[in-house]
């Protein structure tokens, strides 16, 4: 299998023209899913917790009483069900092969989060047709309509998948560590996604830091850079400690958030959830047609 996804800045293109002609989609399924927030979590570079950021984000926000979704969307080398103790019977690599469907291979996280485990250690699916990522977003458009927010776990790097999986999304929440090759890798993956992928708004997580003032050092550094060279938009959302209890909550193969709430770390994840909760969502693409589509004219798209 190869990967053939294409832009998704040139594919939405195709289908709002499709729409135009076609007007596709009943009214019963244009809200479908409509309501759902998207937000893909993301890092140039591996290592930087990010995994550990969506489960305990996911936590937090379930907290404040939203319905949350995590996709772990490494496709290949998922280990969002490790970090959280889970033992799912089906995953991904299931749906893909024909043997099941995403509502069958949701599993319950801890505070009721639901979980859509990636395959582990199988090459292919890392390079999934066009077909088939437009059958799979398809499906996903389904299984999230009673969900509040979708959290995408994208795996580290600038994959083909990694970038389709952030142009799609509403949100792009970009983790960063102090580590000087991890702010340059957080710079190549936002300049990517600037020019070949047209994201515009990022916001910038950074992780493992002394203090917030080390945190605000690094967020000064990234918007100077990307201020002079590329055409974004970059907001603070928040920072988290380093905190000896992560480590030991990855042991127990728990999440920070239920092992120690009162934790430093636990606590930067709330004042997280808080703030993404209270901020706007982007409307600078058309996401939502861009799931309409995908729903009406399924086979079309896998011809392009």
């Amino acid at each position: 299998m190869t990967i053939s996804t294409g832009s998704p800045s040139n594919v939405i293109n195709i289908m709002t023209r499709k729409l135009a002609a076609k007007n596709a989609i009943a009214p019963s399924q244009s809200d479908k899913g409509s309501r759902t927030r998207v937000i893909s979590i993301s890092s140039g570079k591996g290592g930087v917790g990010k995994t550990n950021i969506v489960a305990n984000l996911g936590i937090s926000l379930s907290r404040l009483g939203k319905k949350v979704m995590i996709f772990d969307a490494d496709l290949g080398l998922g280990n969002l069900d490790i970090l959280l103790g889970l033992t799912p019977k089906y995953n991904f690599s299931h749906v893909i092969l024909g043997e099941k469907t995403l509502s069958e291979i949701i599993v319950e996280g801890p505070c009721n989060i639901k979980i859509l485990p990636a395959s582990s250690g199988i090459q292919e699916m890392a390079n999934l047709s066009k077909e088939q990522t437009a059958s799979f977003l398809s499906d996903l458009y389904d299984v999230i309509d009673p969900i509040d927010i979708l959290l995408i776990d994208t795996a580290a790097g600038i994959s083909s998948h990694v970038m389709y999986f952030n142009a799609m999304a509403h949100e792009v929440l970009v983790v960063v560590s102090p580590e000087p090759t991890s702010i340059t890798d957080a710079y190549a993956l936002m300049k990517i996604l600037s020019i070949r992928y047209d994201v515009k708004q990022f916001k910038l997580l950074v992780n493992m830091v002394s203090d917030i003032q080390e945190a605000h050092e690094v967020y000064r550094q990234l918007k100077l850079v990307s201020e002079r060279f590329l055409d974004i938009t970059m907001e603070y959302i928040g920072h988290v400690t380093y905190d000896k209890n992560i480590r030991r909550g990855v042991r127990q193969q728990k999440a920070v958030c239920d092992l120690y709430p009162d934790t430093q770390a636990s606590k930067c994840f709330n004042s997280l959830a808080v703030k993404l909760c209270q901020s706007q969502v982007s409307t600078s693409k058309n996401t939502r047609l861009f799931w309409k589509e995908l729903i009406g004219n399924k086979q079309d798209l896998t011809k392009q």
